[in-house]
């Protein structure tokens, strides 16, 4: 007869008590409070930075306009994309998937990937890095703008190469890797 457990039966691990220090998070994406930086074609809104999770995580609202989206990279960390709005073609591990309004997208550490709208209208998702620091990133290497719906500036070609050189030599500062 083989013994069974019940989980009732296990000792629980005790819960810590709560920190009120820590702080509620309400964040919308069209407050001009919160941190708009242009990257790689797009707008990213910083919703809840590391800052705002001890490092758990972040969450960044994108907004991405026809042809947008980052170069292919891998990073060592958890990013998850839920699809608000359009479509965007991720290639993951060399294989080309689309994903639209309502899909959700995994990406497990350390897999090569990249996405791009492809569509002719914009795209709109959230992003959620665990652990944190990919909204660091972001701000390190973007340019800041004004809103959510501000538009990437309007970069000279050397701009260009300056912020693919800077997103190279910060990537290993953030666990990530570009592959171009």
């Amino acid at each position: 007869m083989a013994n069974t457990v019940n989980s009732s039966d296990q000792p629980s691990a005790a819960i810590p008590p709560d920190n009120v220090n820590n702080k509620l998070t309400l964040a919308s994406p069209d407050d001009p409070k919160l941190r708009h930086v242009s990257v790689a074609g797009g707008t990213y809104t910083i919703l809840v930075s590391g800052e705002d999770t001890s490092g758990r995580y972040c969450l960044v609202d994108m907004l991405i306009p026809p042809g947008g989206g980052p170069p292919p990279h891998r990073h060592d960390f958890e990013e998850m994309f839920t699809i608000l709005d359009g479509e965007i073609e991720l290639t993951f591990r060399d294989k080309v998937h689309k994903a639209s309004a309502g899909s959700t997208v995994n990406i497990p550490a350390n897999a090569p990937h990249a996405f791009k709208n492809n569509s002719d209208k914009p795209a709109r998702m959230l992003c959620m890095c665990t652990p944190a620091g990919q909204d660091e990133f972001f701000m390190e290497v973007g340019d800041p703008v004004d809103s959510r719906n501000a538009p990437p500036p309007n970069l000279s070609k050397a701009e260009q190469v300056e912020r693919i050189q800077r997103a190279k030599a910060l990537a290993a500062k953030y666990k990530t890797e570009l592959l171009v």
